[in-house]
């Protein structure tokens, strides 16, 4: 079973589709580009699924997310270096049993 749950446009000609799809037998939450190309047009092999077992732990994360914090025009090292200087962020990892070296610089 397949069930489209929304697309969102990433330029004029690739979509971001969600659904909720069964792989292998199995119950899931699929995140993938759809391009429409001279070439080619269906679904790259960019993406991820999430697995149904996971799903609660992956809705709660995009929860969290402050969407104000996505309207910021800042680095995030200049966030992460905002937080320390104000304190929060050392608040914040101790509430998350981390200390601040713990900070993942990475970004997606």
């Amino acid at each position: 079973m397949e069930k489209e749950i929304d697309k969102i446009p990433k330029n004029p000609d690739t979509d971001i589709v969600i659904r909720v799809d069964d792989f292998g037998g199995k119950r899931g939450l699929t995140i993938r580009e759809f391009v429409k190309g001279e070439r080619y047009t269906g679904f790259t092999k960019a993406g991820t699924r999430i697995p149904v077992e996971h799903f609660k732990k992956f809705k709660d994360a995009i929860n969290s997310i402050d969407e104000d914090e996505l309207k910021e025009n800042l680095p995030v090292q200049e966030k992460l270096d905002n937080q320390k200087s104000s304190g929060r962020a050392e608040e914040e990892s101790v509430a998350s049993g981390q200390n601040s070296g713990d900070i993942d610089e990475e970004v997606m």
